[in-house]
């Protein structure tokens, strides 16, 4: 196999241990990543396209290959603008998806929330529904979805929040049992390595993949 893949979202917790992988991988001799700005690393696979998201469809000819993954998403934090947010989050991702399905891409993945739900009253889990539910019209030949729950992991700027988070969540984990267990907290690499390994399938169709599931991939 001789794979070239996208990435969108390479700089993030997700994206960033989803491109070590994908460049580690045999199976794919190219990575595009699309970024905002350069990132500091160099490989014989990486090709870096620096884009103004907002004018995405202006490079549409370089969204090819066998894999498309969506790791974008930013935080109430970082993007107090609700607007700005469903940007990042929601329509992005979306017309990433609809220039894969333009250019015959094999697969689409992208990383969703636990919960996600277009009529929740949380902006968070309704936004994820929404980009699920567009995603799904889209008729993709390959659409994986991942719903993480609280991600834990080393980033390049730690989250003082997160941080806080993970440790409660050390001593909630062992206490989700059943249905709950999709809710345990779960490491960015381990939803990476599970991408990675849903883009050597050669299935078609949707597939969703709740925190749980992603454990055990």
């Amino acid at each position: 196999m001789a794979y070239k893949a996208v990435i969108a979202g390479a700089s993030g917790l997700i994206g960033s241990n989803l491109l070590n992988i994908l460049l580690n991988a045999r199976e794919y001799t190219e990575v595009l990543a699309v970024v905002r700005k350069e990132l500091p690393l160099q490989h014989p696979k990486l090709v870096q396209l620096v884009v103004n998201f907002d004018d995405l469809a202006k490079h549409a000819g370089a969204i090819t290959g066998h894999a498309v993954f969506s790791c974008l998403g930013t935080t109430k934090a970082q993007t107090p603008d609700e607007a700005i947010y469903k940007k990042i989050d929601h329509d992005y991702p979306l017309q990433l998806a609809q220039l894969a399905k333009q250019n015959s891409v094999d697969q689409f993945h992208v990383v969703s929330a636990v919960g996600a739900n277009a009529a929740s009253s949380i902006f968070y889990t309704r936004l994820k529904g929404e980009l699920e539910n567009s995603l799904k019209k889209l008729g993709l030949k390959a659409l994986y979805i991942y719903q993480p729950a609280m991600l834990i992991g080393g980033r390049e700027k730690p989250r003082l929040a997160e941080k806080i988070a993970g440790s409660l969540f050390k001593l909630i984990d062992p206490l989700l049992f059943g249905g709950l267990k999709k809710y345990r907290s779960i490491k960015g690499s381990t939803v990476a390595m599970a991408m990675y390994k849903k883009s050597l399938e050669s299935t078609t169709g949707t597939f969703t993949y709740p925190s749980n599931i992603i454990h055990t991939i």
